[in-house]
């Protein structure tokens, strides 16, 4: 991971709805998240748990993907999710 490398991710809150979002730093972003700091949207639905991630290069980049995903459904989101969790071997 580089300096300048930018995430796209994705929580679950508390009432299982779901927010997307970018950052350089997943592990202090969700921990803002959780301490009601940043997204007012979230103050209400804490706490929220990291489900989902991508790696990108430029903020750019991210951004894009995050305007395309925000613009998703909640079951294509959903199956996004599921099927990285497929990838990676983990247990559903």
């Amino acid at each position: 991971m580089k300096q300048n490398d930018w995430f796209l991710y994705i929580v679950r809150c508390r009432d299982k709805s779901l927010y997307t979002g970018i950052t350089t730093d997943i592990e202090r972003r969700i921990k803002e998240h959780n301490l009601k700091k940043g997204a007012k949207s979230l103050k209400s639905k804490i706490p929220v748990i990291l489900v989902f991630s991508e790696l990108y290069n430029t903020h750019s980049e991210a951004a894009k993907r995050e305007a395309e995903i925000k613009g998703w459904n909640r079951k294509k989101k959903l199956e996004l999710i599921l099927n990285a969790d497929e990838d990676r071997g983990l247990p559903l």
